[in-house]
């Protein structure tokens, strides 16, 4: 499974340097200089094309890459929406335990501390206030009638989670479930 480490957003400049919104917790090392990117265009089907990183620095929150090959505004400006991705496969295990990958969670069966089921992992949405799991109401769940259930992924609601047994057991506070 490919996984988005980042996406360039526009062109930085006459020289070719592009802006790249990071989305990985470890840009230091995916983006470091000799580093050679897979990347490819949204919902394309063709095979990703390389990129060797030349030269790296951070600008207002993102990331200013130098590519090679890419010397002028107007290339830069051909790989624009390019995203760069890794296989699933490729990445290491983590070291902590209470450290997931989101495509680790993704597809996960949501579970309340009684053991009934509330859904399934869609998705994890980060925002500025941290993780938030995006789920799918099941049909035997009170609330199925909702299109979604975000529920933060904090270790006072999310009590524990088993990738062996696919399941994540939560402890909602008092109508954080409700549908209003």
């Amino acid at each position: 499974m490919e996984l988005v480490i980042g996406r360039v957003a526009k062109s930085h400049g006459i020289k070719g340097e592009v802006v790249v919104e990071v989305r990985t917790d470890d840009p230091d090392d995916r983006f470091a200089v000799g580093t050679v990117l897979r990347g490819r265009k949204p919902r394309s089907n063709a095979a990703p094309s390389s990129y060797t990183v030349d030269a790296v620095r951070e600008h207002s929150g993102r990331l200013l890459l130098r590519l090679n090959g890419i010397d002028d505004k107007t290339t830069a400006d051909q790989i624009r929406g390019t995203l760069f991705v890794v296989e699933s496969t490729d990445l290491p295990p983590s070291d902590d335990p209470d450290e997931f990958y989101d495509h680790e969670l993704e597809g996960l069966t949501v579970v309340l501390t009684d053991g009934s089921a509330v859904g399934t992992v869609r998705e994890v949405l980060h925002s500025a206030a941290g993780e938030l799991l995006s789920i799918t109401p099941g049909p035997g769940f009170v609330e199925a009638t909702r299109a979604e259930i975000l529920v933060p992924f904090v270790a006072a609601i999310v009590t524990s989670v088993s990738l062996a047994d696919k399941t994540i057991e939560i402890d909602p506070p008092e109508g954080l479930l409700d549908p209003e």
